[in-house]
């Protein structure tokens, strides 16, 4: 109970109430609670929404390329463009070529390993959750019942099954050890809470060992066909200082799977975290502070609302001695009242309501504005902005997204620390099989054999394209001021024109060719 305690402690709130509130903030449930009744609208300007979504996508607009390397292993120069469809000999001594060949194929099957486990979604999910809780969690295991497509002969009559596979976390089902202490490799234990289909965990049981008196206490602690698993992971030190990754599992009062050595390095857990706070593992959302703005924006913009729709259509207050009939106030309605000029005068009156001044909507754009500058979201960030020309509106944006270098280098590390674990797993699980690359000329298949690179320090650095990205429609004007000034010919100028602009242009060039032919 110690981690659930100190989450509920953090903050005002505390982490659990925190996160539900900025998630109905979030998605737009803004008037919760508010107990407004249902006579009047209740407008939502969601700042919060766009602000974040904003943020998100340019943290995954960014396609990183993954680098490895072996700490102690010198690069020569010309081998980071080592040619994997060059033929190595992997029987032989291990030599320093071949360590960067490995390395560098590491940087190839992660990308073919993001593919499979659909790593972009993933972290649309890390950033999602992250932003609203202030810290995300992605835990990377081994799935033994994968299917490679593999076969460990050639008669292929033995599958090489498992590989790595991915699950993100709620934090509110984490538990760090020492919440106080920043990373995850640092802390002494982790432990998680997870909710799995009962015959799942009693088939994990049965695999690991369990007799049938622990099958039974398994199945009595099932709720709706759903058991909660505690997974333990903890370093266990060795005499020299060394230590192990070892791992336990169980129930409320039965032992799922026994104390094991995970055979890793690290714990297979990544963390990102929104907003650091200092001397804690957890993170902070920007949310939380953003609620009281979008509350007050809410409020504004409901009263303002309402007040055009008083004055469209202002409140009635009828005499009911001289007006017997029903009123609708439908257009065109005919009230009967009977009496003198002095009843008709004053049977029926229309309560003129308080109007509101300029300054009143100045107000509410000025805070809307405010809120989405000082949240780094302003007009220039979102596109809402004109500039004189191309140049000057690509320098604007770029000055607006700086503030979001921060963040975005820590989404890196988020993405660096997955690259190493995943390595990590590769060296201590795969054994001997063959790993798919890819290229632009296809995919093939090398020998990899774990145990000859398992003493290797691997590190993982993120290289990034800091070229200046252009439009299609920029490069297509830029190739067009090229061919009038005669630096190209028709040929180059059709050829590298974007597929986007001018579809099939190698048909095109074909159809060139004939005319000119015949012509001939």
């Amino acid at each position: 109970t110690q981690g659930p305690n100190h989450k509920s402690g953090i903050g005002t709130k505390g982490l659990f109430e925190q996160s539900r509130i900025n998630e109905r903030f979030f998605i737009g449930d803004q008037w919760y609670g508010a107990k407004c009744g249902n006579d009047r609208p209740l407008v939502r300007h969601n700042v919060i929404k766009r602000i974040g979504n904003y943020k998100m996508a340019q943290l995954l607009a960014e396609k990183p390329q993954m680098i490895f390397s072996a700490d102690g292993i010198p690069t020569a120069e010309g081998e980071y463009s080592i040619d994997l469809r060059e033929k190595f000999d992997f029987s032989g001594a291990l030599t320093e070529r071949e360590i960067n060949y490995i390395m560098r194929a590491f940087g190839n099957y992660y990308n073919v390993t993001a593919e499979r486990v659909k790593l972009d979604e993933i972290n649309e999910r890390v950033l999602r959750n992250s932003y609203i809780s202030g810290t995300a969690v992605l835990y990377s295991y081994w799935d033994s019942s994968v299917e490679t497509g593999l076969y460990a002969d050639k008669e292929k009559t033995i599958k090489v099954n498992g590989d790595v596979c991915c699950e993100v976390l709620d934090i509110a089902d984490v538990v760090f050890g020492d919440p106080y202490t920043e990373g995850v490799q640092a802390q002494p234990y982790i432990i998680i809470s997870s909710e799995k289909d009962s015959q799942s965990v009693l088939r994990e049981a049965r695999l690991h060992g369990a007799d049938i008196n622990t099958l039974k206490t398994i199945s009595e602690c099932e709720r709706d066909g759903k058991i909660t698993v505690l997974t333990k992971m903890y370093k266990d030190y060795n005499p020299d200082g060394s230590y192990s990754i070892k791992c336990i599992k169980v129930t409320e009062n039965a032992f799922v799977r026994k104390e094991f050595d995970t055979m890793l390095n690290m714990y297979p857990i990544s963390l990102f975290c929104w907003e650091r706070k200092s001397g804690s593992v957890y993170g902070e959302s920007e949310i939380t502070y953003l609620i009281p703005n979008q509350i007050a924006i809410n409020r504004m913009i409901t009263a303002n609302v309402w007040s055009a729709m008083t004055t469209g259509m202002p409140i009635m207050v009828v005499n009911g001695d001289t007006v017997t009939d029903k009123i609708t106030n439908e257009p065109g309605q005919i009230i009967k009242v009977f009496g003198s000029n002095e009843d008709v005068a004053g049977a029926v009156k229309y309560i003129t309501p308080p109007t509101f001044t300029k300054d009143f909507d100045i107000s509410i754009n000025t805070l809307i504005e405010n809120t989405l500058t000082q949240s780094g979201a302003n007009e220039v960030a979102l596109g809402d902005s004109r500039a004189e020309n191309a140049t000057a509106l690509k320098a604007m944006r770029e000055a607006a997204l700086m503030p979001l270098q921060i963040i975005k280098n820590r989404f890196f590390v988020f993405l660096e620390d997955t690259a190493r674990i995943w390595c990590d797993f590769w060296l201590n699980y795969y054994g001997i099989r063959n790993i798919k690359l890819k290229d632009q000329k296809g995919s093939r298949y090398i020998t990899f054999n774990a145990e000859r690179y398992k003493g290797l320090a691997v590190c993982t650095n993120i290289e990034i394209d800091t070229s200046i990205r252009y439009s299609e429609r920029e490069k297509t004007d830029m190739l067009i001021t090229l061919f009038e000034k005669g630096i190209i010919n028709r040929k180059q100028l059709i050829s590298r024109m974007p597929a986007e602009i001018l579809p099939e242009s190698d048909a095109l060039l074909q159809e060139i060719q004939e005319v000119k032919d015949e012509r001939i």
